[in-house]
Formats: C-alpha cells, structure tokens, sequence
C-alpha cells in the first residue's frame, strides 16, 4: 500500500521532469527515469526473502474446478472483480489522452493520474475495516457506485476539474470493488481448492484488464470521451443487480436452513 502511495506521487512527477529531456524523441526521457527507477528496484528485490513454501498437505477434498466456477458466490464475486478493475483500467488508460485532446497540458494530465493513483491505494488503510463492519458484498457495491459516479462526472464536463474529479472517484471506487470482489471470492473454496480457483479468478481478471488496456485507446480514436464513459454504466447496472440477488439468495438460504433447524 504504501508503495503504491509513493509511486502515485514519483511515477506522474518523472512524467512531468523528464519528458522533454530529450528534444528529438518526446517522452523518450520518461521512459528512461521508468527505466531507471525500476533499477533502483533490484536491491530491495535481492534483499526480499519469501516464505518458503509449505511442505504440509492440505487436508480435504477438493471440488472440481468446474464446479466451483459455476456457484453463483464464485460468479457474482468474479464479475465484481472484472468490472470493477476492467473498468478501472479503461477510463485510466483513456483519461490522459482525452485531457490533452481537449486542451490541457501533459503536466496537467499526469497530475490528474497522480491523484488517481492515491486515490487506488490511500483507502487501503480503512477498506478492511469497512468490509468487515458492513460487508463485502455492501462495500463492493458501494465501490461500484463509485466508479460509476465517476463516470458521470466525466459526462458533466470537460474542464480540468471534471477530469480530476473522476479520476479520484475512479480510484476510490476501484478500490473498494476489487478488494470486496476479492473478499468475496475467498468464500467459495476451501483450503485444499485456494490455489485453483484464485488462479482462475486472475486469470479472468487480469486478462479482462489487458483486453480493456488495449482496446482502451482505440475506442477514444473512434469514439471519443463521452462514449466510453457511458458504455460502463450499463455494465455496472447489471452486476449492481447480481449483488442484489445474491445478497437475496443467501438470506433465504439462511432463513431456509434456520426452518429446517
């Protein structure tokens, strides 16, 4: 987290300090502080020593896959998961290039993902603390709100203020949707199925992630601002609702078995 926090604040100023460092190739200087930063890397790196592996069995007898891929606790907790950070990534890739399109400054822009990136990492601190008083379900949902708030935001206006705005309600949003989606995910398996199932959990959300990055700037090209900010709020309608019935699903199995009993 707090590496996260210190990178939102360096990775943007490297941005602004360097990117016409070199007068032939703009950006090319950018790329170069990255560069350099990610060398200033490799000594914490060397110094990290991970916990060795494991080497009792788990105990218990594991689902098939599929089987698990198929509750309605791992779907719901997994579309959660991709749209939220789908999303994220989306609006995030496209914000820079739409603020520059409608006039303001690179240093602008890359100002306005600094306060992004916070945005992503600084609730971290509280997330748990809120998940565990109200829910995973509530505070995923609530994270939902969130980015599509941030989405309407953008709608309202182009002015410098409207892009940052977003921007922070899209971190904060994020936050609380992925880590609650992921919350969610750790109730659908058991300890003998852990390893199985968050691969696949990664798997879809990180691939989701990499076809949004990319597709991402296209659509800004062919479609503009406007339209990419509005095609999110169906998305996110849709699994608003998933939460909803699945909040509705467990309490009748709750009170079911509370009958039974």
């Amino acid at each position: 987290m707090v590496g996260g926090l210190v990178a939102a604040v360096i990775g943007p100023q490297v941005v602004i300090w360097t990117r016409d460092a070199w007068p032939t190739a703009p950006f090319a200087g950018s790329f170069l502080g990255q560069a350099g930063l990610a060398l200033l890397a490799l000594p914490l790196l060397w110094m990290l020593r991970a916990a060795p592996p494991q080497s009792a069995v788990v105990e218990g007898t594991a689902r098939p896959l599929g089987t698990i891929a198929r509750s309605p606790g791992f779907v719901v907790a997994v579309t959660a998961g991709i749209v939220s950070y789908g999303l994220m990534a989306f609006i995030m890739t496209a914000a820079p290039m739409a603020m520059v399109g409608c006039g303001h400054t690179v240093g602008e822009a890359a100002l306005g993902i600094q306060w992004h990136v916070l945005a992503m990492f600084a609730p971290s601190f509280f997330t748990g603390h809120l998940i565990a008083r109200f829910g995973k379900i509530a505070i995923t949902a609530l994270g939902l709100v969130l980015i599509a708030a941030s989405g309407l935001l953008a709608l309202a206006g182009l002015e410098l203020l409207h892009f940052w705005g977003s921007l922070i309600l899209l971190g904060v949003g994020w936050n609380f949707g992925f880590i609650g989606a992921t919350a969610m995910v750790t109730d659908t398996y058991t300890p003998a199925e852990r390893a199985k199932v968050q691969a696949l959990n990664d798997f879809l959300v990180f691939g989701t992630v990499a076809v949004a990055s990319f597709g991402s700037g296209r659509l800004l090209n062919t479609s503009g601002w406007e339209t990419i900010n509005t095609l999110m709020l169906p998305l996110i309608a849709v699994v608003l609702v998933m939460l909803g019935w699945l909040t509705l699903h467990r309490r009748r199995a709750t009170a079911s078995a509370t009958v039974t009993q």
